[in-house]
């Protein structure tokens, strides 16, 4: 079952490559005519590379971004509702008079954002004993569940921060095959130092020892990691895996708190995308297969969470950077040869 995981988690961008079909024109947006709309298989594929690579240390962005372009849903023409209305995804303004219309690549991109709910109900679903933790914590009654909520909160506030302040300029450079092929590698170097560092300087913790106890600082340091994951191709979950590493946490507890600030940073993220921009992208595709994306995201994300902490127990991180090389080279052979 674990090969059949490992062999999924690497041959979706490849499979997508290599069967994408020859592009099937697709309505053209004008002003008159209705959005178009998402099919099911494009919902189903998409659903399924979010929740393959959300948790998994490849960065699921850069792999969004790859195959919206391979299955045609990068069109910049602007679109309107069946109404005959332009859609916005910025509506005009004192700021932005023009505004800015709402394309079949930008409703792409908010549905590859959206969709990661289903990532956040996996995480939910299979950590929910952390999550009740949380809760109480917040309520006063768990004083782990506080502390690692504070350090949780720690380490969500740099990439919030910076996001926020960045988000126009990084959508604007950062948006492109050529960035995700660059972020793989670095990516890659990245996490070969990382397992270096710590079969070196790991040193078996308390048997009592969990995330609650680790020093806020080093939650901070996590924190400051996660920053590099919005490169789209980077990968939260290796930035925060690697944080774990250096905080000296042994795999698998690097891996849980990666997926608990995952649901904290997804959740915000997604809860942003959602309510500013969620509007027009049902418009544009309709509310089942936003759904259906969701549904497959959950499930390829909750077989991949369980697998993931396996495999890093027992094998640490070096088939990803392997993968992301790999990943790297097929990506500069298809869109630049």
């Amino acid at each position: 079952m674990r090969k059949q995981f490992l062999t999924l988690a690497l041959a979706v961008l490849f499979t997508s490559l290599a069967v994408a079909q020859p592009k099937i024109d697709r309505p053209k947006a004008q002003t008159s005519a209705p959005a178009a709309e998402l099919s099911v298989v494009d919902a189903i594929t998409l659903g399924v590379v979010e929740g393959v690579t959300e948790f998994l240390p490849i960065s699921s962005t850069g792999h969004l971004i790859i195959v919206s372009r391979v299955l045609g849903l990068e069109s910049d023409a602007p679109l309107a509702g069946r109404d005959g209305q332009p859609l916005w995804y910025h509506a005009p303004s004192a700021k932005q008079p023009q505004g800015e219309p709402l394309t079949l690549k930008l409703a792409a991109d908010t549905y590859n954002i959206v969709i990661q709910f289903g990532a956040i109900a996996a995480v939910a679903l299979l950590y929910w004993p952390q999550l009740v933790s949380l809760v109480m914590g917040l309520l006063g009654r768990d004083p782990a569940g506080r502390r690692l909520l504070i350090n949780l909160v720690i380490a969500f506030i740099p990439a919030a921060v910076i996001g926020l302040l960045l988000k126009d300029w990084i959508d604007a450079h950062l948006f492109s095959v050529g960035a995700v092929i660059a972020a793989q590698i670095a990516g890659a170097g990245l996490m070969f130092y990382a397992e270096s560092w710590r079969r070196r300087h790991y040193k078996v913790r308390p048997a009592d020892d969990s995330l609650a106890h680790m020093p806020p600082h080093h939650a901070a340091g996590i924190g400051a990691l996660q920053v590099l994951a919005l490169w789209p191709g980077t990968s939260r979950s290796m930035t925060t895996i690697v944080g774990g590493y250096f905080a000296g946490l042994d795999p698998r507890r690097a891996a849980e708190f990666s997926f608990l600030l995952g649901f904290i940073t997804l959740t915000a993220a997604t809860g942003l995308k959602s309510v500013t921009h969620g509007a027009a992208m049902i418009q544009v595709f309709g509310w089942p297969h936003v759904l259906l994306g969701c549904i497959v995201a959950a499930v390829t994300a909750a077989l991949c969470v369980r697998w993931l902490v396996g495999w890093l127990t027992r094998h640490g991180l070096a088939i990803f950077a392997y993968y992301r090389l790999a990943l790297a080279v097929v990506l500069v052979a298809v869109f630049y040869l």
